[in-house]
């Protein structure tokens, strides 16, 4: 292959970026420029045109199927195999790199690398080793703090005790890991990037060698790299100016998880003579979507400057939907959907963007009951998620202690020293006497079976849960729920977690109690002989839904994802939900400007997932922690040209029939009642309240409204006996 066919399918900017002479390069590629392309012809042209053999070129990248997919396409491109040259992961690398030289990194030859789950369970073994309380000192925000010390490029031996309590906790439990790891011969991810960079840094004969052998390294998603990362890249090119870089300050959006934006601004110190090319073409989205993108951007400061264009023509303009509140803002985002699909649209075309998980419920139920496949991108189904299911295993074991397998998911969640011996011989019993957990657990404290502290540990579970039943009678549903979730200790155990992930299983649980409250129970409906209780009622759906199967990976499914599950991906119409202050951008992080950018670099990502059409909705009111709010639109839908924009009005009158058949009747006589959109009524059961909005016909006509007791129900007219006040 000669250089011409390397580069003339390209565009003038990747052409200049893959052509150009070797020297280090920053790209600064902006969304659905071509980042990928880009890297492999710029491999293809140093092997084919600068004659670099394969085995001498270093490409790094952040997960295995981007280390596959640019594999498979050096080998289409050039048909060679690329078995000798050195693309992977950083972790992938740095591993291979150890393995081939492990004496120097003062490793055993067998020394065997742990995942995050082997972490956590070495840290607990750990932690009871030492006699440290963990629910003190919880084990995930131990290898939260051990890990970003590894990130940062320390060591336990570098850190001098301050006098801070937790601080000098903390240093005496990672010199303890380290010491451990050591004896065992374990490695842990972040131990695999601080490790390699030492072996090169503490062995100047390897350095020469290695930064001889890669004539060319080659770095994608670079505003991803954290400290260490960028030290080791530092590292092996340093004085060679062969470090080429792909990235895009706009799209750096995992602050929170150790990346350093710094780290692009910091490449052009380090390596005065580089060259700068923007890739600016994007051939994903219309000009209108760009356009709104580059306008939103455009409000951050110390950016690096591209403006996106597209010749795909101007498309259609972004919609902008202002609902009620959460319920017909999923609604509404349903209905355009199922429009989508009959007008012979896929499903799996179509993504929900939302800032937070717990937001996925609504939009979850809505696609559930209309029949719309869906899965939950990179996540779990809201009633599948660990915390949800904890919070209802309190629920079920406080109305019935027989419960086994509630008993077994929470008696030590949160930590509460009962040891595995304790369970275990209480599974014994329970086996052999055909007894329930809790009555073999009854029989283990009355005949001082168990030592004094497995004692006192197993019956203040148990007094736990029967106040529980205690404090909750008389509670309505979403009181009960929200007192069970606060009493139980979920909330503070997640509390301790590591920021992004325990603030959103503490929104999940704020959300279940939202759920609890909304929940709409028909005592009538139920056609058993002795009806449910409404919490009864309550957990069987919420079984029901944990219990339906999300759509395969290869079906035709409408995707819902976090945000930042979505960088990389692109769809055809694209939804982004809850734009609205306090959501989007988050609580957290509207006073703070370095978090707020964040914020506006993860819309930027967001907006430029739309290939066609992109919808922006946000609520008038929502219900969030327990409380109802009644939220500004978000600050970024401000910062978009108002001419990009239509305006989804809300129809200013929903009246319909109200028509009650008789079946007694042979000739049905219809009466005639209006039911308009804010009209106040009465409903026997439920008391007052406001009409939000109808659908459906017939006797499957349906009204949605807004009770001053219960909040938000949706009921059938034909039985509803609403009276109009």
């Amino acid at each position: 292959m000669d250089a011409t066919r390397i580069i003339n399918t390209l565009n003038d900017a990747q052409r200049l970026a893959v052509s150009a002479p070797a020297q280090a390069m920053l790209v600064l590629a902006g969304a659905g420029s071509g980042k990928t392309r880009v890297l492999v012809h710029r491999i293809a042209w140093h092997i084919k045109v600068n004659q670099i053999p394969p085995q001498n070129i270093l490409a790094v990248t952040f997960t295995n199927k981007a280390a596959q997919e640019m594999r498979i396409r050096v080998e289409d491109l050039l048909a060679i195999s690329t078995r000798s040259m050195w693309i992977g992961t950083f972790h992938g690398l740095a591993h291979r790199l150890l393995r081939q030289h492990s004496k120097q990194a003062k490793l055993p030859d067998n020394f065997q690398v742990m995942d995050s789950d082997d972490q956590l369970r070495l840290i607990k073994r750990l932690l009871k080793n030492l006699q440290i309380d963990d629910t003190k000192w919880p084990p995930k925000q131990v290898l939260w703090f051990i890990n970003a010390q590894k990130e940062e490029g320390i060591r336990a031996r570098h850190m001098a005790n301050n006098g801070d309590f937790f601080y000098k906790q903390m240093l005496l439990i990672y010199k303890a890991y380290e010491d451990l790891c050591e004896r065992s011969g374990l490695v842990d991810f972040a131990e695999l990037l601080l490790r390699a960079h030492e072996l090169l840094r503490d062995n100047e004969d390897l350095l020469q060698f290695y930064r001889k052998r890669f004539q060319q390294v080659l770095v994608d998603e670079f505003q991803d790299t954290n400290t260490i990362q960028y030290a080791w890249l530092r590292l092996l090119t340093e004085g060679n100016n062969n470090l080429f870089v792909v990235g895009d300050d706009d799209q750096s959006i995992y602050g929170w998880r150790g990346a350093k934006i710094e780290n692009i601004f910091s490449f052009q110190k380090h390596y005065p003579e580089h060259q700068v090319i923007k890739l600016e073409q994007n051939y994903r989205s219309t000009t209108n979507i760009l356009q709104a993108a580059n306008a939103v951007i455009a409000n951050n400061d110390n950016r690096m400057g591209k403006e996106l264009w597209s010749d795909a023509g101007e498309g259609e303009r972004l919609s902008l939907y202002t609902a009620f509140n959460e319920q017909d803002e999923a609604y509404f985002v349903v209905e355009k959907i199922r429009l989508w699909i009959k007008d012979g649209g896929l499903r799996s075309d179509i993504a929900i963007l939302y800032r937070s998980n717990a937001q996925s419920r609504q939009f979850e139920e809505r696609l559930m009951t209309t029949g719309v496949p869906y899965r939950v991108y990179g996540g779990l189904r809201f009633f599948e998620r660990m915390e949800i299911k904890n919070a209802l295993a309190y629920l079920r074991l406080s109305t019935n202690p027989h419960d086994d397998a509630s008993f077994e998911r929470i008696v030590n969640t949160p930590t509460r020293g009962i040891g595995l011996k304790t369970l275990d011989d209480m599974r014994m019993l329970a086996r052999d006497l055909q007894l329930s957990l809790w009555q073999a657990a009854q029989h283990m404290l009355a005949q001082k079976q168990l030592s004094t502290r497995a004692a006192q540990a197993l019956q203040g579970f148990m007094q736990l849960i029967m106040q529980l039943a205690t404090d909750t009678q008389g509670k309505t549903l979403d009181e009960t729920v929200k007192h069970v979730v606060e009493t139980s200790g979920l909330i503070e155990l997640y509390k301790k977690e590591k920021q992004d992930k325990g603030e959103a299983r503490v929104e999940n649980l704020e959300e279940l109690v939202n759920a609890a409250k909304l929940f709409d129970y028909d005592s009538s409906a139920l056609e058993s002989e002795v009806p449910l209780s409404e919490l009864d009622m309550f957990l069987t759906h919420a079984a029901l839904e944990a219990g339906g199967t999300q759509a395969d990976a290869s079906e035709d499914c409408v995707q819902l994802m976090t945000l930042h599950s979505a960088k990389g991906l692109e769809f055809k119409l694209v939804f982004m939900v809850g734009m609205e202050d306090g959501l989007f951008p988050s609580l957290q992080s509207v006073d703070d400007m370095s978090r707020l950018q964040e914020e506006r670099r993860l819309c930027y990502v967001g907006i430029t997932r739309a290939m066609l059409q992109l919808y922006l909705t946000h609520a008038e009111s929502r219900r969030l922690y327990g409380k109802d709010h009644y939220p500004e639109a978000s600050r970024f839908l401000k910062e978009i040209p108002t001419q990009l924009i239509q305006e989804i009005r809300m129809r200013a009158n929903v009246s319909r029939p109200y028509a009650p058949t008789s079946s007694n009747s042979s000739s049905h006589t219809t009466a005639q009642d209006t039911f308009r959109m804010g009209q106040a009524i009465r409903h026997e059961k439920f008391g007052e309240g406001v009409v939000l909005q109808t659908e459906g016909e017939g006797e499957q006509e349906r009204v949605q409204i807004n009770f001053r007791q219960v909040g938000i129900k949706w009921l059938m007219l034909a039985y509803a006996k609403l009276e109009k006040i």
